[in-house]
Formats: C-alpha cells, sequence, structure tokens
C-alpha cells in the first residue's frame, strides 16, 4: 500500500470516528445544540481535507520524467 493510501485510509477512520462521537454528542445534547453542530464542523473538516488530499494526487514516473524532458519522444502531445 502506497503512503498515499495510508493517509486515505486513515483519514477515511478519522471521518468515521468523528461522525460516530457527532452522533453521540447530537443524542445527548439534542440536534439543534451548539456542541452538535460543532461535532458536524468537524466531520466536514475531515471530509474536506480528504476532498482536497484526492485532488493532490502525486505525479507518476512519466509525468515526472516529461516535465524534465519535454522534448522527449514519449512526452509528445498529438492534435487529432
Amino acid at each position: 500500500m502506497t503512503n498515499t493510501q495510508e493517509k486515505a485510509n486513515t483519514i477515511q477512520e478519522q471521518i468515521q470516528e468523528e461522525i460516530a462521537e457527532a452522533r453521540a454528542v447530537c443524542d445527548i445534547s439534542g440536534g439543534s445544540s451548539a456542541e452538535c453542530a460543532a461535532a458536524w464542523d468537524a466531520v466536514e473538516e475531515l471530509q474536506a481535507e480528504a476532498s482536497h488530499q484526492r485532488q493532490n494526487k502525486p505525479k507518476n514516473s512519466l509525468e515526472q520524467y516529461c516535465d524534465d524532458n519535454p522534448e522527449a519522444d514519449e512526452c509528445r502531445l498529438y492534435d487529432d
């Protein structure tokens, strides 16, 4: 498993834990309480971070090579 996959799994686990915590807080303090809203805000922040991490996927070796050597035959782009 790659480091990126491990981070994704870790953040997904954190999201699940925060969801369980938010549900518990809302059950105790009520669905319209400030504590409940804060707990769900924490869930939303983790979900936003997970989305951000998915958008910033690392470049593969060919992409890195083409960044360094744009004139190489392997890196040519052809118009249809």
